[in-house]
């Protein structure tokens, strides 16, 4: 497989969205299928040749520490956890971890989102365009059930839960080390930073078609 750059997994979020769950443990230890989400994401990369993971923590980051070390993970993998502060925006949390990257190309991504990404392939074409970063996209499918009209008005049909027209932020970026000059501590990754890359002609999305799911709310834990 080659050699794989460190992978940045943010973990340091409230979870407000998931206040049932989030009250005791942060949002990266709630459980899918007896183990946290944190867990699969990690397991996701290392089963496809990662081995460095850096977790930007922040609230209840004791327990998401606790939580790696804790767990055998598979031989290779060493998986460190950053304080990155409690407050600090998704950008802010990556631009601490600024040392600790340098120089080099890096993974990132969120901890609540699983996919069946062929990361091999994500990097790849990340390579070959030769660019500061690249976004996963995913189309997701909507919430709700739509209401199929017609022209005249009358309801034709009705189609559960599509999938939507447009692309999404699926996590699953690729940076190189170029791009942390378009953070600081009080960046917010997904506003500035990611639309600063995309007007300058730096940023490029890799479609993914496949399997796609984020857990934000307690409904898509359970």
């Amino acid at each position: 497989m080659g050699s794989r750059p460190p992978v940045v997994i943010l973990c340091g979020g409230r979870g407000t969205r998931l206040r049932e769950r989030t009250e005791s443990v942060p949002k990266a230890l709630v459980e899918i299928g007896g183990r946290p989400i944190l867990w699969h994401v990690i397991k996701i990369y290392a089963a496809q040749g990662f081995e460095r993971f850096l977790l930007a923590t922040g609230y209840m980051g004791e327990a998401v520490a606790e939580f790696a070390v804790a767990e055998r993970w598979p031989a290779g993998v060493a998986v460190e956890c950053v304080d990155t502060g409690v407050d600090t925006p998704t950008g802010g949390r990556v631009a601490r971890l600024a040392d600790r990257l340098g120089d080099e190309r890096f993974c990132l991504t969120y901890a609540d989102g699983v996919a069946d990404v062929d990361l091999g392939a994500l990097l790849e074409f990340h390579a070959g365009h030769g660019d500061l970063a690249t976004m996963t996209v995913v189309r997701p499918h909507l919430q709700w059930g739509v209401a199929e009209l017609g022209e005249d008005g009358r309801v034709a049909g009705f189609a559960e839960k599509p999938r939507s027209e447009h692309w999404i932020n699926g996590g699953f970026l690729c940076f190189e080390a170029g791009a942390l000059d378009y953070l600081d501590g009080g960046s917010v990754l997904e506003r500035e930073p990611l639309r600063r890359l995309a007007a300058d002609g730096r940023l490029h999305a890799y479609r993914h078609e496949g399997f796609w799911d984020c857990m934000d709310t307690y409904k898509d834990a359970v």
